[in-house]
Parts: structure tokens; C-alpha cells; sequence
């Protein structure tokens, strides 16, 4: 399914014209940010947050997208189509039960803000989220489903593996996620996403699980002015066998949950797949993301709840 076999490595596709790779999902940026060039690529970023190339193959570019009116629109009724054409599991009392339990990030950085998403995993205001969203050491606010902000800080990290957690300050009474099993997740099974696609909080996507077990290598990095990260700290490469998803997720969805048809939490949204050509244009999702399974995520929380693991 998906187009390419299970255990199929991803840095892009032999024989094709087209410079094509997977990138870790960069947060919406809010503000101009200045462009910085990483391993040749041109990345529109500032300090913060975003993950700088596409790893093997020939190269492209990170998106970055700012919110304006015609991508509202245009975001808004891709959420609202994709919500509609469910199938056989309810995506409306999915949503129901995971919303309450998904937040949207946000970094300010020097003269930017960029936004991604988290999951509450406890009542006083631990969160989970990606690596790449919080690594480039800005002030954190989180906003919840129903409106409310508080600050955050980090409170541990994984480079290696993407993964982040936060800590919401002054909070209470919140609704923690229910993490599932990953080992269960079959191919062709239906899931939702939930996250801040553009900035726009609280989407809700839904597809199917394409394929298991996919080998995903984007570029990774640690947080500069993160106490916790160990001296001399490098991650160039982040890998992990993703789960595979077509549900449309796309810049600011960046550590915001998989779910399954109990909204249970199955993976964490992490890459995408970008086509870039040659002239440099890119466009959103094309129907292939990728999920961070939550089973390897457990195991991984444990560890940054002691500080920085690898």
C-alpha cells in the first residue's frame, strides 16, 4: 500500500526527476524569518525550531508557510472534507474524546514564532511533543483546546528520536491523552490527526494507515540554549520506523497525535514526504506522512523525564 514496500528506507526516490525526501514537519512560522543554508538547502528559518534538509537523495527545501487569509480558507476546507469522508470509523467522537488533550505550541524566538502542536500525558501539564518544535531555545506558550495559554519550559528531550517533553506552568484538572499500542496498528486501518496545520488549532484529519515500519531518516538537531542538553551534544540524522499515514498533515502538526478509531494515541506526527523540483517550489502534504510509533515513544518518555536522552 502507499506505493512503495514495507521496510522501503526513505531519503528519497531512485529514477525520479524530481528531487524528492522526507522532512521532520517545520512549524508554521507567524513571522518573516531569515533564511539560513544547512547542507546546501536553503531553509526559511530563523533559530528556532526548524530542521534544515532533506536528508540523502537529491536534496530540496523545507516549507515554510505563513498564515494568511487564502491559506485559512484553503486549510479550512481541506479539514472540513477530510473530516467528512471518514469511512466506517467516527472521526466526530474520535475528535470528541482527543481534543481536549491536544495543544498547540508556540515558540518566539529572536523576531520569529513558530507553532507546533503537543499531547497532554498529565493532569498537572506534561507534555509530549517533537524534538524539532521545541529545539531552538525561544520561550514556549502553550494553548489549549479551549483557549487557555500558560508558559512552558522543557523538561527533557531525545534529539535522537524527535521527541520532547514539556511542562506547562500554573495548570491543573487537564485532560491527559490515551496513549494505545503501536503493535497493534494494522495497514489499512483507519486514523485521525489533530494538530495546528498552519497555525489553525484543532484540525482535524482523518485517513488510513499506509504502511508500517518505514524507515525514516530526516536531519535532526538539539536545542542550543536547552540546560539539559549535554555539552557538545550532535544529532545529524534522526531514524526511526515511522508509521505510515495518507491523513493530511502538514506544517504545525508537528508532535501532535495519531489516533485510531478509539481515540487512542498510535504514533506521533513527525515528517512528511515533500516533492521539490527543480525550480524550487514546494506545495503541503501529498499524502504521505509519517508517524513516530507511541510504544517507542513510551519507552523514550520514561528516559526524558530524567532529562536529555540521546
Amino acid at each position: 500500500r502507499g506505493g512503495m514496500a514495507e521496510n522501503q528506507d526513505i531519503h528519497g526516490f531512485p529514477g525520479s526527476d524530481t528531487p524528492t525526501g522526507p522532512i521532520p514537519l517545520p512549524p508554521v512560522a507567524t513571522t518573516p524569518r531569515r533564511s539560513r543554508a544547512r547542507s546546501g538547502i536553503v531553509a526559511m528559518a530563523s533559530g528556532a525550531a526548524l530542521l534544515a534538509a532533506v536528508v540523502g537523495g537529491a536534496g530540496g527545501a523545507l516549507i515554510d508557510h505563513s498564515v494568511n487569509g487564502h491559506d485559512t480558507v484553503a486549510a479550512t476546507a481541506q479539514a472540513t472534507s477530510d473530516t467528512s469522508s471518514a469511512g466506517t470509523t467516527d472521526v466526530a467522537s474520535v475528535a470528541q474524546k482527543a481534543l481536549p488533550s491536544v495543544v498547540q505550541i508556540t515558540q518566539v524566538g529572536q523576531g520569529s514564532e513558530d507553532i507546533g502542536s503537543g499531547v497532554i500525558l498529565t493532569s498537572d501539564g506534561e507534555i509530549l511533543t517533537n524534538n524539532h518544535v521545541v529545539a531552538g531555545g525561544g520561550s514556549l506558550t502553550v494553548t489549549f483546546s479551549d483557549g487557555r495559554r500558560a508558559t512552558a519550559t522543557i523538561e527533557g528531550t531525545s534529539p535522537s528520536s524527535d521527541l520532547a517533553l514539556i511542562r506547562a506552568h500554573g495548570v491543573s484538572g487537564l485532560t491527559p491523552a490515551t496513549l494505545g499500542d503501536s503493535s497493534a496498528v494494522e495497514v489499512g486501518q483507519e486514523v485521525v490527526a489533530i494538530g495546528s496545520p498552519e497555525g489553525l488549532q484543532n484540525t482535524v484529519t482523518s485517513g488510513i494507515v499506509s504502511a508500517l515500519n518505514r524507515k525514516v531518516t530526516v536531519a535532526g538537531e538539539t536545542q542550543p540554549d536547552n540546560p539539559l542538553a549535554r555539552f557538545g551534544q550532535q544529532t545529524s540524522q534522526v531514524t526511526y520506523d515511522a508509521i505510515q499515514t495518507d491523513a493530511s498533515i502538514n506544517p504545525g502538526n508537528s508532535g501532535g497525535p495519531l489516533l485510531d478509531a478509539n481515540g487512542d494515541v498510535i504514533g506521533v506526527n513527525s515528517a512528511i514526504y515533500l516533492p521539490t523540483s527543480s525550480a524550487g517550489s514546494q506545495g503541503g502534504s501529498v499524502g504521505l506522512g509519517f508517524a513516530i510509533p507511541i510504544d517507542q515513544a513510551k519507552t523514550i518518555i520514561q528516559q526524558m523525564r530524567g532529562g536529555v536522552s540521546g
